[in-house]
């Protein structure tokens, strides 16, 4: 006689939307920002984004076949998603070679040597990113000026955070430098970093397919805002203004792209906060008395590593759950 017992994890609740519906939702809200950075790089960062994606595939397939011997996943489409995230974290000059060694680390170690998607507790795209920065930083940190007339090679944290240890004034620094160019696109830096307008088009895009909620972005980036402000009105001709900060660099492309997963985030909203607040804080350490101008990829994959921690201690209501009334 059969078993009609079947036992399995909550929840048990099934709803319409896919994994691979949510994959495709987020490649959506990100081809603004592709647009402007084949706009502004050309076809360099096509390749490389391509290399990166058809990587991630490639070892995605061949490590479920031949390893976990199960059935493939790559059509969940998580894999592309990883590449793309991969590829906006290089520079559009980085070696071919370095970018499908990035993939294998983003893929192997990142995602399927825990069992795959679901089972991850570190964002993969970043574990790949943090590998190549940490292995190779000068390939990792050579970016091409995007126009003749734009903010030179170095990126915009890179160049004032010497400029500032220097003995320069922010003042100086900021003198002919134009937050409209930091907005659209045209300053150097990965292929994620140079698109703050595109990538909030895709942010406001995801909030309204629910793919995402506000608590982890905003907690973030309200965070180094607020963090970089009172730092800034401390000193204004030592520390760089908030809207410096959050434009330039990886803090919107991490908020809103990265930081988000479902798999490697808080389960609880006031957890989300919790995670994005201390995200915020990590980053805003890094970038102003650390070794590297960036910290958000760091502060990511740290917040990755509490949200265990989080999860325990800051648990959603129960379902049903009725309040205590108060005496």
């Amino acid at each position: 006689m059969d078993n009609k017992l079947i036992v399995s994890p909550s929840p048990h609740v099934h709803g319409k939307t896919s994994t691979r519906r949510l994959m495709l939702d987020v490649l959506i809200a990100l081809l603004p920002a592709f647009a402007v950075t084949i706009f502004v790089y050309g076809t360099p960062a096509f390749i490389v984004t391509a290399v990166s994606v058809a990587s991630c595939v490639l070892f995605e397939s061949l490590i479920q076949r031949f390893l976990l011997k199960g059935r493939s996943t790559v059509d969940d489409m998580s894999a592309v998603l990883t590449g793309v995230l991969l590829a906006f974290n290089l520079p559009s000059s980085i070696p071919l070679w370095l970018v499908v060694l990035g993939a294998l680390v983003a893929i192997g170690i990142g995602k399927m040597s825990f069992g795959g998607i679901g089972r991850n507790p570190f964002n993969p795209a970043l574990v790949g990113r943090v590998f190549l920065l940490l292995s190779f930083p000068v390939a990792m940190t050579t970016f091409p000026s995007p126009a003749p007339d734009a903010m030179s090679g170095a990126t915009p944290l890179t160049f004032a955070k010497e400029a500032l240890k220097s003995g320069q004034s922010v003042s100086s620094l900021m003198d002919g430098v134009s937050y409209t160019d930091m907005l659209f696109g045209l300053k150097a830096g990965s292929l994620g970093e140079i698109a703050a307008l595109a990538l909030l088009v895709g942010f406001v895009y995801l909030l309204c397919r629910k793919v995402i909620t506000w608590h982890i972005p905003v907690a973030i980036l309200a965070t180094i805002a607020v963090f970089t402000g009172v730092l800034h009105l401390s000193n204004p001709e030592h520390y760089m203004s908030p809207i410096y900060q959050i434009l330039n660099g990886g803090a919107i492309l991490g908020a809103v792209y990265m930081a988000t997963d479902y798999v490697t985030s808080p389960m609880s909203k006031k957890g989300m906060i919790i995670y994005g607040v201390g995200i915020g804080l990590i980053t805003v350490f890094i970038r102003v008395w650390g070794a590297y101008p960036e910290g958000i990829s760091f502060a990511i994959l740290i917040m990755n590593a509490v949200v265990p921690l989080i999860d325990k201690y800051v648990k959603p209501a129960k379902f049903g759950a009725v309040k205590p009334a108060k005496r």
